[in-house]
C-alpha cells in the first residue's frame, strides 16, 4: 500500500542515484521533495485527491507527476530506469556509514570498484593507498564500515522508540565519562536531534587512554556481543538488540565529529555543498582548505568557517535551518529554565489534604509559579470520578506566594458533565473520547478549554488530529506535546506552531530524575523550532487572562 514513507524514500533514492551519476542539481530538488514528504502530515493521496501536490514543498510539475505514478502503480518508472543504469553494487556501498554517493561514484568511475566485496579487496591490495582524498585514517573508516556491515547487514527501518533509547544513552555516556583519561563524552545521531525513533546509537569521546576507554564500553552489563573493534571505534549490540558505535576522536576534530555524527545526512550535504563553494572540504576531522585544517575543535568553529551560526542539533533537517544561519544567530529555542508551569497534574482518587501539599513543596522546590491539578476527569470511555472535598478544598487554600494553584477539570468535547456542575474550576482541559460530537466547536459553557491533551498522532488519522488542532486555535488554548502515544509528536507540534497554538509541555513534577519526559518533550519542542514564547507558561496564561479570552 502506497505510503508517505515509502514516497519519501524512493525521492531520496534517486536522489542518491543522480549523485553517482554525476547529476549536479537534480539530486537537491528530489531531496528537498523527499524531505517534504517525510514530514508531511497528510496522506498524500488526499493531497493528490484535491489536486494540491503542487502546494507541498519542493514539489514541481515532473515530480508531481511521479507521485501520481508511484499513488497508481506503487512504483516510479524513472527510479527503476536510473537503477538500471547503476550497477547494485554501487547502490549497496551507498548504504555504508560515512560512505556518500561522491565517495560511491569515485570508486566507480575512477576505480573500476562495483560494490563492497571489491571495495574490501582494494583496500587489502592497498589501490586506495596515495590516492587524493583517502589518507590512512579515511581508509580505517572504510575497512571497519565494511566490517560492520558484513556482521550487521540492516533493513533500514529497524528503529527503537527514542524514550527506550534515552536511559540507555545517558547510562552510557556517564559511564565513559568515568573513565580515567576521558576528557568528553557525547551522545550523537538521530538520538542527539531527538528524533522521535533511533537507528544506531552514536557515542563520540575524546580520550588520552583509548584502549581503557573501550574496555570500559565493553564492559557494560548489558552488551551482548561485540561487533567491530579498531583503534578508533567498536560497534557492539545491547542484550536489547540495539546497535552502539563508540568513536574515540582527538580533541582538534571533536566539533567537527560530532557535527558530522549528528547529522541529518540531508543538512550534511548541504553543508558540504556550502565548503565547496568556499573552497573548502569539510568532513569528520574538520574543515579543511587543501590539507590544512581550518577549524574542528568544536561546533561553533565548523559553522563559523562556512560563514553560518552555530545551528542547534534538533534543527538539522535541512529544512531552512542553514538559510537563517547564514543571515545570523537563529531565535533561541526553548529551554529547560522556560519551563516555570506545570498544568495537567492527576492525582489518585483518594489523595488526602497531605498529598496537596506534598505537591506544593516539590513544586516550590522546582521554582515553579504555577500548578494546575485536576480536581475532576472523564476518561476516554466516559468515565467520570473527582478528588474528595476535602483535598479540593485544599487545593483551593493552597496559594503561596510565588506560586499560584489553580483547579482544572478535564472532559471531553460535550456539555460539562453533571457530576462536575458545582465543581469550582479555574480552567479546562479537553481529551479525545471514544464518543465525539461531530461538530468540532469549543464548548461555550465555563470554565474555558487551556489544555488538549491525550491527543496522540499514533492511530490517529491526520484529518482528526488537524481538528484538534484547528479546535485549539479558536479556543486560544494549547496542546500536549512529548514522548508516548498520547501527546503529539515533533512534526505535529511544527504543524500547531505554525498555526499559531502554543505548546503544553511538561515540567517534571512529579516525576524521578531519571525520567525523561521533559527532556524528549522539550527536544519536540526545539525539533518544531518553538522558542519560550510558543509554549504555555504562566506568563503566556496572564496575558490570556488580560485579553479576555
Amino acid at each position: 500500500m502506497p505510503s508517505n514513507a515509502e514516497a519519501a524514500e524512493i525521492f531520496r533514492n534517486i536522489a542518491d542515484l543522480l549523485d553517482v551519476l554525476g547529476e549536479r542539481f537534480k539530486p537537491e530538488a528530489y531531496r528537498r521533495a523527499a524531505r517534504s514528504i517525510e514530514t508531511l502530515a497528510e496522506d498524500l493521496g488526499a493531497v493528490a485527491a484535491r489536486n494540491e501536490l503542487g502546494s507541498i514543498p519542493g514539489v514541481g510539475e515532473a515530480i508531481g507527476e511521479k507521485i501520481r505514478e508511484y499513488l497508481a502503480t506503487g512504483t516510479v518508472h524513472y527510479y527503476e530506469r536510473l537503477k538500471r543504469e547503476v550497477p547494485p553494487g554501487v547502490v549497496e556501498l551507498l548504504r555504508l556509514p560515512g560512505l556518500g554517493p561522491k565517495t560511491a561514484r569515485r570508486f566507480w568511475v575512477e576505480l573500476g570498484i562495483e560494490g563492497p566485496a571489491e571495495l574490501a579487496t582494494a583496500i587489502e591490495a592497498g589501490r586506495l593507498t596515495g590516492v587524493k582524498g583517502f589518507g590512512e585514517k579515511k581508509i580505517d573508516q572504510i575497512r571497519l564500515a565494511l566490517a560492520a556491515a558484513r556482521a550487521a547487514p540492516r533493513s533500514g527501518h529497524d528503529r527503537a522508540a527514542i524514550e527506550s533509547v534515552y536511559p540507555v544513552a545517558e547510562r552510557i555516556v556517564q559511564a565513559l565519562r568515568a573513565v580515567p583519561g576521558t576528557e568528553r563524552a557525547e551522545a550523537a545521531g538521530s538520538f542527539r536531534r531527538c528524533r522521535e525513533s533511533v537507528g544506531d546509537l552514536d557515542i563520540l569521546v575524546t580520550s588520552t587512554a583509548p584502549e581503557k576507554v573501550f574496555d570500559a564500553f565493553t564492559a557494560l552489563p548489558d552488551v551482548r556481543e561485540v561487533r567491530v573493534r579498531g583503534p578508533t571505534k567498536e560497534t557492539v549490540v545491547l542484550a536489547s538488540g540495539l546497535q552502539v558505535d563508540l568513536r574515540v576522536v582527538e580533541p582538534a576534530a571533536f566539533g567537527a565529529a560530532l557535527q558530522y555524527f549528528t547529522g541529518s545526512k540531508d543538512h550534511n550535504v548541504h553543508l558540504r555543498s556550502i565548503a565547496r563553494a568556499r573552497g573548502l572540504k569539510v568532513n569528520e576531522y574538520g574543515v579543511f582548505r587543501d590539507d590544512e585544517r581550518v577549524a574542528g575543535r568544536t561546533e561553533e568553529e565548523v559553522y563559523g568557517a562556512l560563514g553560518l551560526a552555530w545551528i542547534p542539533p534538533e534543527l538539522r533537517e535541512d529544512l531552512g535551518e542553514i538559510e537563517l544561519a547564514a543571515r545570523g544567530p537563529l531565535p533561541p529555542l526553548v529551554a529547560q529554565e522556560d519551563l516555570v508551569a506545570e498544568f495537567h497534574v492527576h492525582l489518585p482518587p483518594t489523595a488526602s489534604p497531605s498529598d496537596i501539599d506534598r505537591l506544593v513543596a516539590e513544586a516550590r522546590s522546582r521554582r515553579l509559579s504555577f500548578l494546575g491539578v485536576v480536581v475532576g476527569e472523564v476518561d476516554a470511555d466516559g468515565h467520570a470520578r473527582s478528588l474528595p472535598p476535602s483535598t479540593v478544598r485544599r487545593l483551593g487554600a493552597a496559594a503561596v506566594e510565588g506560586l499560584t494553584v489553580a483547579r482544572a477539570i478535564e472532559t471531553g468535547l460535550g456539555p460539562r458533565p453533571e457530576p462536575f456542575g458545582r465543581l469550582a474550576a479555574d480552567y479546562r482541559i479537553l481529551r479525545p473520547t471514544r464518543s465525539e460530537p461531530a461538530a468540532f466547536a469549543p464548548p461555550t459553557d465555563r470554565p474555558e478549554p487551556l489544555v488538549i491533551a491525550h491527543l496522540g498522532a499514533e492511530g490517529t488519522a491526520p484529518e482528526t488530529v488537524r481538528r484538534w488542532i484547528d479546535l485549539a486555535r479558536r479556543a486560544s488554548a494549547s496542546v500536549e506535546v512529548g514522548p508516548g502515544p498520547e501527546r503529539l509528536d515533533s512534526t505535529w507540534a511544527r504543524i500547531a506552531r505554525e498555526s499559531g497554538v502554543r505548546l503544553a509541555l511538561p515540567s517534571g513534577l512529579g516525576l524521578p530524575p531519571e525520567d525523561p519526559t521533559v527532556a524528549i518533550a522539550l527536544g519536540f519542542a526545539r525539533r518544531a523550532g518553538a522558542g519560550a514564547s510558543a509554549i504555555l507558561q504562566k506568563r503566556s496564561l496572564s496575558a490570556r487572562s488580560r485579553s479576555g479570552t
